[in-house]
C-alpha cells in the first residue's frame, strides 16, 4: 500500500513538472514567434525596406554639388561622371534645390569596408516625388511617388471677427480661407467685410503622404455661406472635361466665377493706376500715360493668369522687361510684365488662376511689382472700370448631370449641423491613390 503511494505521488509529480515544461516551451515559442515577427516586420520607404540598409538622411545645403555630395559619401569621380551620364535623361544633377531632403541606402556588409559607399541615393523634388538613382552594378534612375491618402472632411464656423481667426481657433488649414476667398465666392463676397454672425459649412479634402505626413488641402467639394442675409451653395464641378476646367456653380447651376480674377497676385496693394494723364516728377512733370494697373508685391511672387486663354507671348522686351501675354478670346487679352521669370511658353494654354511667372524688376521699373495691363478689342483700357462677363456657364447637355451630381452632396451639406460653442471638424471617408 505504501509503495502504491509512493508511486503515485511520483507519477503526480511528473505530470506537474511535464505541465510546467509545456507551458515553458509554449511560453518560449510565443516569445520566439512575437520576436519573429518584429524582426520581419518591414519597414518600407522609396520602394525599399529600410531594415535591410544602414540609412543616412540630409537635405542639401546652399552651394552643395551632385559631385561633391557622392564624394562625401566615398564615391569617386571616374565612378560620379559615369553616374550622372547613365542618368542624365532621368536626373538633372544641376537642379538640386537647397533644403530638399536626399538619403542614401548602405547595405550592411558594406559597413565593413574601411571606405564603405552607399548602393541607392534618393532626392525628394517633393513631398510626394522623389528619384531613386542606383549607385551600383547596373546604374539606372528612376522617379516614383510617395503613396497618398485623401480623407475627406467637414467642418463648420460662425465668424466672430474674420473667417482667419474662426478658422485658426478650431485648429482648421488657413488654406480653407484661401480657397473659400479666392477660389470659390470671390466675386459674391468680400470677405474683408464680413458680419459677425455670418456662418459657414464645407465638405473638403485633405491629403497625407504615407498616411501620416499633412500635405494640405487639395480642394473643396461643396460649400454653404450664410451672409448678409443670403444663402450661397457653391459646388466642384467639371465643366470642361477636355481643358480640364474646374468651376463652382450654385444649386441653379449658375457660375459663381466671373470669367477675369481682380488681380493677377494675391495679398498685394495697387501702386499705380490706369491714368492716361499721369505726370511724373523724375520727367520734369510731363504727361506720360499709364495704360496698366501695377500691383506692388515682394520679388518671387506668384503671377496668376486672370483667365483662361493661350499665351501668344512670353519674352523679354525694352522697358516691359520680361512679360507675359495671353489671348483669352477674339475680345479680351492681358499682359503681365517686368516678371523675374515666366513659367509658360508662347502657345500653351492657361486656365484662370496657373501660375505664369513670378514678381521682378526686370525693365523699367522703381520697385518689385507686375504692371498688369488689359486690352478690349485691341485697345488698352482699365478694367476696374469695365464691366467683364461672367464665366460660361454649364452647357445644356451638361446641366440635367449637374443638378443630378449635386443632390446628394446638397443634402451632406444640409445635414451638417453649425457648431457655435464648440465646434469641430468630423472625418467622413478615406481614398487612396495608387501607387504610381
Amino acid at each position: 500500500m505504501h509503495l502504491r503511494s509512493s508511486l503515485a505521488i511520483v507519477l503526480i509529480a511528473l505530470s506537474l513538472w511535464s505541465c510546467k515544461e509545456d507551458d515553458k516551451s509554449a511560453e518560449l515559442a510565443y516569445e520566439k514567434e512575437q520576436a519573429k515577427q518584429v524582426e520581419e516586420e518591414k519597414i518600407l520607404e522609396f520602394g525599399f525596406d529600410l531594415n535591410n540598409y544602414i540609412v543616412k538622411r540630409d537635405t542639401i545645403k546652399s552651394g552643395d554639388s551632385f559631385g561633391e555630395i557622392l564624394q562625401r559619401h566615398n564615391i569617386g569621380y571616374p565612378a560620379i561622371f559615369e553616374i550622372a551620364e547613365a542618368t542624365k535623361d532621368t536626373f538633372d544633377i544641376r537642379k538640386l534645390h537647397p533644403g530638399r531632403p536626399y538619403t542614401f541606402l548602405y547595405t550592411k556588409e558594406s559597413q565593413k569596408d574601411s571606405l564603405p559607399s552607399p548602393e541607392t541615393f534618393v532626392y525628394q523634388n517633393t513631398q510626394e516625388e522623389y528619384v531613386v538613382i542606383g549607385l551600383k552594378d547596373s546604374i539606372h534612375a528612376y522617379t516614383d511617388r510617395k503613396p497618398i491618402t485623401y480623407v475627406e472632411k467637414t467642418a463648420t464656423g460662425v465668424i466672430e471677427s474674420s473667417i482667419s481667426n474662426t478658422l485658426e481657433e478650431k485648429g482648421l488649414s488657413q488654406r480653407l480661407a484661401h480657397k473659400m476667398a479666392d477660389d470659390i465666392y470671390a466675386w459674391t463676397i468680400d470677405f474683408r467685410r464680413l458680419q459677425k454672425g455670418d456662418r459657414f459649412k464645407v465638405i473638403y479634402t485633405d491629403k497625407y503622404i504615407d498616411d501620416t505626413i499633412y500635405a494640405g488641402i487639395k480642394d473643396v467639394k461643396a460649400a454653404y455661406f450664410e451672409h448678409n442675409g443670403d444663402s450661397l451653395y457653391a459646388f466642384q464641378f467639371e465643366s470642361d472635361s477636355i481643358k480640364g476646367i474646374v468651376d463652382y456653380f450654385n444649386e441653379d447651376a449658375k457660375n459663381l466665377r466671373r470669367a477675369f480674377l481682380k488681380a493677377p497676385v494675391q495679398f498685394s496693394r495697387i501702386s499705380s493706376r490706369y491714368n492716361l494723364k499721369r505726370r511724373i516728377a523724375v520727367y520734369g512733370y510731363k504727361v506720360r500715360p499709364h495704360k496698366g494697373t501695377d500691383f506692388a508685391a515682394p520679388i518671387g511672387t506668384p503671377i496668376m493668369a486672370t483667365a483662361n486663354g493661350t499665351v501668344i507671348e512670353s519674352t523679354r522686351r525694352g522697358g516691359n522687361g520680361k512679360f507675359v501675354k495671353i489671348r483669352h478670346n477674339a475680345t479680351y487679352s492681358t499682359q503681365y510684365l517686368h516678371m523675374k521669370a515666366q513659367n509658360v511658353k508662347k502657345g500653351e494654354f492657361v486656365k484662370q488662376g496657373d501660375i505664369i511667372g513670378w514678381v521682378g524688376m526686370t525693365g523699367n521699373t522703381g520697385g518689385p511689382h507686375v504692371c498688369y495691363r488689359f486690352w478690349k478689342n485691341g485697345k488698352q483700357v482699365d478694367p476696374f472700370k469695365e464691366k467683364l462677363p461672367e464665366a460660361e456657364p454649364i452647357s445644356d447637355s451638361l446641366k440635367v448631370k449637374y443638378l443630378e451630381y449635386i443632390k446628394p452632396i446638397k443634402q451632406q451639406l444640409d445635414n451638417i449641423h453649425f457648431l457655435e460653442a464648440t465646434p469641430k471638424e468630423t472625418q467622413t471617408t478615406i481614398t487612396e491613390d495608387p501607387i504610381l
